[in-house]
């Protein structure tokens, strides 16, 4: 049971951050020329976006599979 509820507060919590942080950025170093010891390289800055969506389902998710815990609640 502590296992389920934990899960829930877990999706509950990565909802609000998915809705917090709309997006993430990261930069890839690509190895563009190289000619004996000289190497030319390029950094690119790609940015992932995350939708609103995907935060409210994990929330829902997440209050469902508390509500679930608490109703089958074993006395």
């Amino acid at each position: 049971m502590k296992a389920t509820l934990m899960t829930g507060v877990v999706l509950i919590v990565l909802g609000a951050a998915a809705l917090g942080y709309d997006h993430f950025s990261y930069t890839t170093t690509e190895n563009i020329l190289q000619i004996g010891p000289i190497s030319a390289t390029a950094e690119e800055k790609h940015t992932v976006s995350i939708p609103p969506l995907v935060g409210w389902l994990l929330i829902g998710g997440g209050v469902c599979v508390i509500a679930i815990a608490t109703l089958s609640k074993k006395d």
